[in-house]
């Protein structure tokens, strides 16, 4: 994590914050002023605990607290908002016996960290979500590793139900990485491979990871798991905007059912000037441009070879040949165009 903070209120908590800062040596450790013994290692603060924590629960990926779980749990309850933006929260009793996962288990990584706190102070880790006590797959964290993006968190808590009460899960994959659970499956969940046998399964509840949109009954009882496998060529114009690069990104991707989720970079020929549109589409939708020289394009082996292009930037093809060359894959969209100043190819990340 980024940006840690240890607060500690009493002097043994004091130097338990100080040696974790040892074992931990970017994270910041705070404490009330009235304990100040000059040391430099910690920022003593004058005002009352709970505005400090308060700060420091709206400005770092995690906190960890050594005092009372109790204390905690009132301090923070007026800043708590949600399990994607609340920071992760890990208690230290004032003996460091115990290291409690206390908020945002999962996404936020307090388990994680939890487990590693305990290693370094020899204490025992406290972890009560349900997934990890009983050794099965968390469904809200599945394939997180690798930039998986889920479509609708509005199943991860039924099918999360589902997974810790041993009913019967279903798995189809056609897309992204396969090493996605390391060990044996848990026996309630069976891989299944077409969609077709995971309809007719006997299963209650689903797990699909695939860059297709499937449209399936089956889905209301599924999270679907959108893994970064897509690479999107694009030829453009130096004056293409931004909204008909989108428009036509869209359109392109409903036609032939694929999710713009699992969209892992874009691809285009290196120009002298960067094109202003597609520059802001990048960062909007938070995918990076991969930019090729013409000559790492230029005998690439495409479909759809072009004259006009070949006039344009003296090589055939831009969006087929950079879609291509950048996912090491095939072509799943051969070029669309999008007359006149956009043509747009899809290809496949090979894995």
């Amino acid at each position: 994590m980024e940006k840690v903070s240890v607060i500690a209120i009493t002097k043994k908590g004091i130097q338990i914050a100080l040696s974790l800062k040892k074992l931990f040596s970017n994270w910041s450790v705070y404490a009330p002023s009235k304990f100040s013994n000059n040391s430099q290692e910690v920022k003593w603060f004058t005002e009352p605990t709970s505005i400090t924590l308060g700060k420091l629960f709206k400005s770092n990926d995690a906190l960890v607290c050594i005092f009372s779980l109790g204390a905690v749990v009132r301090l923070i309850i007026p800043y708590i908002k949600d399990k994607k933006t609340d920071p992760a929260v890990i208690v230290i009793d004032d003996a460091a016996k115990f290291v409690i996962s206390a908020l945002s288990g999962h996404l936020g990584g307090a388990n994680k960290l939890t487990e590693e706190i305990a290693r370094g102070l020899s204490a025992v880790p406290v972890i009560t979500t349900a997934a990890d006590v009983n050794k099965t797959i968390a469904v809200d964290l599945l394939g997180r590793e690798f930039g998986w993006k889920i479509d609708d968190d509005g199943t991860v808590t039924k099918v999360s139900a589902f997974m810790v009460n041993e009913e019967k899960i279903g798995v189809y994959q056609d897309a992204g990485e396969k090493n996605w659970w390391a060990k044996e499956l848990p026996k309630n969940v069976k891989l299944y491979d077409t969609v077709e046998e995971l309809r007719n399964s006997q299963c209650v509840g689903y797990l699909i990871i695939s860059d297709v949109l499937i449209d399936d009954e089956k889905t209301k009882n599924a999270v679907v798991y959108r893994p970064l496998t897509l690479v999107v060529g694009v030829g453009l114009h130096g004056d293409t905007t931004k909204e008909k690069i989108k428009e036509s990104l869209d359109s392109c991707f409903k036609k032939f059912k694929l999710s713009t989720k699992s969209i892992a970079r874009f691809s285009s020929i290196k120009k002298t000037v960067e094109v202003k549109g597609f520059k802001e589409l990048s960062e909007e939708m938070g995918i990076p441009i991969e930019y090729y020289d013409k000559e790492d394009l230029a005998n690439i082996n495409i479909p759809n070879p072009s004259k006009t292009v070949q006039n344009f930037e003296g090589i055939p093809s831009v969006s087929e040949a950079s879609a291509m060359k950048s996912s090491g894959g095939k072509l799943v969209v051969e070029k669309q165009k999008f007359p006149p100043d956009l043509t747009i190819a899809i290809a496949r990340i090979i894995r």
